[in-house]
């Protein structure tokens, strides 16, 4: 990940952030399309499930440039959703749903660049998610 993928990933977020209610609601209703068997895995109130994503998103965007301060807490989430019953298999999912997301509220706006841009962002954030969550597998075992 480097500093200009931090950056366009910021910038395009923050076009996201007006519409964040309207995001959610496509990323999950995307996320339930692309695999049925996810849906289970919520709960509460969908709406309010997606309140917290949008406000996990951007403060894990906002302290991109801290990783120091952002690891902890990503890899608190991770073992949080190992809990779950989250699987290394749904972060594709979640990757895939989270695309398309951002395509849609972004528009003519989610260049080629700025969809890299986040493919390195998530891939060292949930891989992150993931390494931290097969910790807690193990300790289970």
């Amino acid at each position: 990940m480097t500093p200009e993928q931090k950056q366009l990933v910021q910038m395009s977020w923050r076009q996201v952030e007006p519409i964040a209610p309207l995001a959610a609601d496509i990323f999950y209703n995307t996320l339930f399309e692309m695999d049925p068997g996810l849906r289970p895995l919520f709960k509460g109130d969908i709406a309010e499930q997606g309140r917290k994503l949008m406000t996990m998103i951007g403060a894990a965007v906002g302290m991109l440039d801290r990783l120091d301060d952002l690891v902890p807490v990503v890899q608190r989430l991770g073992e949080r959703h190992a809990t779950y019953g989250v699987t290394v298999a749904d972060y594709s999912t979640v990757a895939a749903a989270l695309l398309k997301t951002l395509e849609t509220g972004l528009g003519p706006a989610f260049t080629p660049e700025v969809k890299a841009a986040w493919v390195a962002v998530y891939g060292v954030l949930s891989q992150t998610m993931i390494d931290a969550a097969a910790g807690v597998r193990r300790s289970v075992a």
